[in-house]
């Protein structure tokens, strides 16, 4: 079941257009990434999701009706530009904005101070804003935003400015959360973060969307049928044996113990043959397809030499 739908949104500013007849459906209970390059339109997007700005055409459904303005309330957001107070205290104002999203003032206070000591942030409760780091800054941003337990999060590059630990960190809260039951829109320009968390992906590029998805589907699909082997044995008997089969792409160093070939098998149908012979000619440690990053993918895409939707 379908969380979120947007239908045939077109989005105009003056002469620029920032969305395109853009439809995306997000589905209960799932990670989705929202990719693209700067100027693509995912802020505008977000921004309509929100109701923040309206779409010159198109319709966005939340849990299976038009949104309305009540739906804010279910909705968590965590903007790229982050916007708190910096000469209120941190606790007085984690408890300002829960109360907005209409939280009972004992139960957020409650909330809060699980929250600040699971971030290891509690004792800057007293604190002024302003004396805060970037990163403990965002721990309370995205506190705020989760704490009341919206059905839909959406976090505009919430891993900016945090160091590999506090990223893993929030990593396995955004994943917690899905877990609960929430629906996370999660854009970023950080490909190895989509790897890790994300189930599905929309890459926007000059306004459309260009390619959507499951993340292990799109990298499955667009790979070119390029393995690696690993084994010992004679290289180059190996390498006469394969040369009519498949296209031989790379190897490893002759004094390694276990050597490496790259090749391309044109013909699915023919992969088991090529495994079949290589084990004729050579001691195999492994075999395996090289499937594209997200990285590559999304290179690719933006320049135009992937074959997308």
């Amino acid at each position: 079941m379908d969380l979120l739908r947007v239908e045939h949104v077109t989005k105009r500013y003056a002469n620029h257009t920032a969305l395109g007849d853009v439809s995306l459906a997000i589905p209960q209970g799932s990670i989705y990434g929202l990719l693209g390059p700067n100027g693509a339109g995912k802020t505008t997007l977000i921004r309509i999701i929100n109701r923040i700005t309206a779409p010159d055409q198109g319709k966005v459904y939340l849990d299976g009706r038009e949104i309305a303005p009540e739906d804010i309330y279910k909705i968590g957001y965590l903007p790229e530009e982050r916007g708190l107070y910096k000469k209120m205290k941190v606790g007085e104002q984690a408890l300002y904005f829960a109360m907005l999203k209409g939280m009972p003032r004992r139960e957020a206070v409650r909330e809060l101070r699980a929250w600040f000591t699971k971030f290891g942030i509690r004792e800057w409760w007293d604190k002024r804003v302003e004396e805060l780091s970037k990163g403990m800054a965002q721990k309370v941003q995205f506190i705020v935003t989760v704490l009341h337990r919206p059905q839909l999060l959406i976090l505009d590059e919430p891993f900016s400015g945090f160091d590999p630990i506090n990223a893993n960190l929030l990593k396995e809260e955004i994943l917690q959360l899905r877990d609960q039951g929430a629906t996370v829109i999660f854009s970023t320009h950080n490909m190895a973060s989509v790897e890790e968390i994300c189930d599905h992906i929309t890459l926007i590029n000059h306004s459309r969307d260009i390619l959507s998805g499951e993340v292990n589907d799109i990298r499955h699909r667009h790979g070119n049928n390029i393995f690696q082997v690993d084994f010992r044995g004679d290289r180059e008997a190996l390498r006469m044996a394969l040369q009519e089969q498949c296209t031989l792409l790379e190897g490893a160093e002759e004094d390694s113990i276990y050597q490496s070939l790259k090749l391309h098998v044109a013909d699915d149908a023919r992969v088991r043959d090529v495994i079949a012979l290589i084990n004729e000619q050579v001691e195999i440690r492994s075999f395996r397809e090289i499937i594209p990053s997200m990285n590559d993918i999304f290179i690719k895409a933006v320049a135009g030499e992937l074959k997308t939707n």
